[in-house]
């Protein structure tokens, strides 16, 4: 190797160790998967770290043996070892195949099996009871409704720890992503469906949750806390919500759904007793939710029927 080609690698190295650092950095500093706050999320890092190990079989025997391979066989060298018409060794062949083999289906047998035990619709087993959540994607906030409490709020989806969440979603608008990367990896949700997505956090936190899913304008500003709490500390929130909130009707939901940021939504709607960038609502109409999803089945004007659903 001439002198530039070792620079070249020198600086190559140089740059890959920045972005490994940089990356290092960036996941201590973020909420993901890498640093769950939950079980689900806990088996998503170690089945990650598992595919890794398991590629690396194949990976590092290349980075491994390129370099001796280039100075074994170098063009410059002349000796018995530099054979340009050899081109066939069956022993190579069985090896250079069979280990590829053996690793896709030892990585599709461990996708298949994390694919049936991390399903996002699979009640999570618990002694304690399970908070049902409604959650509604809008343009650009996400909606939490809790029905069987009465509440609602945007930007801030609260839940007590060790208690299984269960999740049932849809969209008031296009097609989004949710997920909350410390907990459990995405679930789409789209108008007039509803998915389910089940979770449980181990430990009290503060986590990011985002939609993933370009809708606009205001994407990078769809994000919401999910907030892990001790059951005394959810239940003082759950009284705080009912104490500070504003009634969800159908005033309050056309201004909600129209296009605005979280910010804007909150300037519009949220009174002085609310947390910045939070609004809190009062929920009489258990049936919202029903009535957002359903009014993409029939031919009705959408905020017509939810108005009607309201005022039931």
């Amino acid at each position: 190797m001439g002198l530039k080609m070792v620079n070249r690698l020198r600086i190559f190295a140089s740059s890959a160790i920045v972005v490994l650092v940089g990356v290092t950095v960036a996941h201590a500093e973020s909420n993901s998967f890498m640093s769950p706050m939950g079980p689900i999320a806990a088996e998503q890092k170690a089945h990650f770290l598992k595919i890794i190990a398991i590629t690396m079989i194949a990976i590092i025997p290349v980075f491994v043996l390129l370099p001796f391979i280039l100075l074994k066989y170098r063009r410059s060298k002349k000796s018995v070892d530099y054979r340009p018409n050899w081109g066939f060794s069956l022993p190579l062949e069985i090896t250079m195949w069979s280990i590829p083999i053996a690793i896709i289906l030892v990585l599709s047998f461990a996708v298949w099996k994390a694919t049936h035990a991390l399903d996002p619709y699979a009640a999570i087993k618990s002694d304690n009871p399970t908070i049902n959540v409604q959650v509604v994607g809008l343009d650009w906030k996400w909606l939490f409704l809790y029905p069987d409490l009465g509440i609602g709020s945007v930007g801030e989806l609260a839940f007590p720890v060790d208690h299984p969440v269960s999740m049932t979603l849809t969209t008031d608008t296009v097609m989004q992503s949710f997920m909350i990367s410390a907990l459990a990896g995405q679930i789409y949700a789209m108008a007039g469906m509803t998915t389910k997505l089940n979770v449980i956090a181990s430990e009290p936190g503060q986590m990011q949750g985002e939609n993933t899913q370009y809708n606009g304008a205001g994407f990078t500003g769809q994000k919401f806390v999910a907030n892990a709490m001790e059951p005394a500390d959810f239940e003082n929130w759950v009284q705080a919500v009912k104490s500070n909130g504003i009634a969800l009707d159908a005033d309050s939901y056309a201004v909600l759904s129209k296009q605005s940021t979280r910010a804007e939504a909150h300037a519009e709607l949220a009174t002085a007793d609310m947390p910045k960038d939070m609004i809190y609502f009062t929920l009489s109409d258990t049936k919202l939710f029903d009535g957002i999803v359903h009014k993409y089945h029939g031919g009705m004007d959408g905020q017509t029927e939810i108005s009607q659903e309201v005022s039931q």
